[in-house]
């Protein structure tokens, strides 16, 4: 079968890695545009490293791009981890169409941070879907699924880099094994079921201390370590990272209740959080050592 994958970063590379040392047949690489003056992109190095063909279209939206695609003749596309929207005309022209990684658990979580907001809204469980695109935002069949538990101190960085990156890498093979056996699962969506989240931004990870302490911490590990769940100090922007819930209670909102080396605990609506990094104008420091440089004392308040 001949594979190309489209794909960029880490994730990407992985999968193309996996596909290669397992004896696949790999053809081509497509991926994300150089940077000026950056790095290549891992999946570009990979390639690059083992002779790959490489392509980098600025828009899978053009004829000329298609042709190209369908020049080399591909049996199966790869997407592991596409950013870019790539209509029907691109992802249907290898004889057995396409299929891509979303880590989610389809219909639920449709969009570009489908692993911060299971987090922030206090889900128990996610996973990753494999599934066959279209021209919809995520909402092609499903060829698999895998469920993974949101553990109390997780975060965005811990489910994805300990659990839905790996586990994703070896779905993705698991799939393509599944399209060279004929007859692959297609499982339609139901929509009924369906959420979509856009891009988790800043705008959405302002504290509100005022808040149930679940809810902050919650909202903490769902954007740590992006974009960082923030606050205000003397008018500067402050972001929080390793949040622990605290048994005690007591306080205003927002109100420092005491500061140590293992952390920071503020007062939320009900109760109390633990918070043991943090960052300013600078770089992630311990809370300890964020509140020498910045003043920042017990009994004073954070916005």
């Amino acid at each position: 079968m001949r594979i190309v994958i489209n794909g960029q970063q880490a994730f990407g590379k992985d999968v193309l890695e996996a596909l290669i040392e397992r004896g696949d047949d790999v053809i081509a690489v497509y991926c994300e545009p150089d940077s000026e003056g950056g790095r290549p992109d891992p999946i570009k190095q990979a390639a690059l490293d083992r002779g790959l063909p490489i392509y980098q279209p600025a828009s899978f939206k053009k004829q000329e791009v298609w042709a190209e695609f369908a020049a080399l003749k591909p049996d199966l596309c790869v997407m592991a981890y596409v950013t870019k929207i790539v209509p029907e005309e691109f992802l249907y022209t290898p004889t057995h169409g396409t299929i891509q990684y979303h880590p989610s658990l389809l219909p639920r979580h449709r969009g570009p941070s489908s692993i911060n907001w299971p987090i922030i809204q206090g889900a128990t469980k996610t996973g990753l879907s494999i599934f066959w695109p279209d021209n919809g935002l995520d909402t092609g069949p499903i060829l698999l699924q895998k469920e993974v538990e949101i553990g109390p101190e997780d975060t965005l960085g811990s489910i994805y880099f300990g659990k839905l990156f790996p586990l994703g890498v070896a779905a993705m093979l698991e799939g393509v094994d599944l399209v060279k056996a004929g007859d692959p699962p297609k499982i339609v969506q139901n929509d009924a079921d369906a959420t979509y989240e856009s891009w988790c931004t800043d705008d959405d990870v302002a504290i509100d201390w005022s808040q149930a302490a679940t809810g902050v911490h919650n909202l903490i590990r769902g954007a740590d370590p992006q974009p960082g769940a923030w606050c205000s100090h003397n008018g500067d922007r402050v972001r929080l990272y390793d949040c622990t819930l605290s048994e005690t209670t007591g306080g205003a909102p927002g109100e420092v209740m005491a500061i140590d080396e293992a952390g920071m605990t503020i007062a939320t609506g009900d109760g109390q959080i633990s918070i043991k990094r943090m960052r300013g104008a600078g770089k992630k420091v311990t809370s300890a050592e964020y509140a020498a440089e910045a003043a920042l004392a017990v009994g004073m308040h954070l916005r």
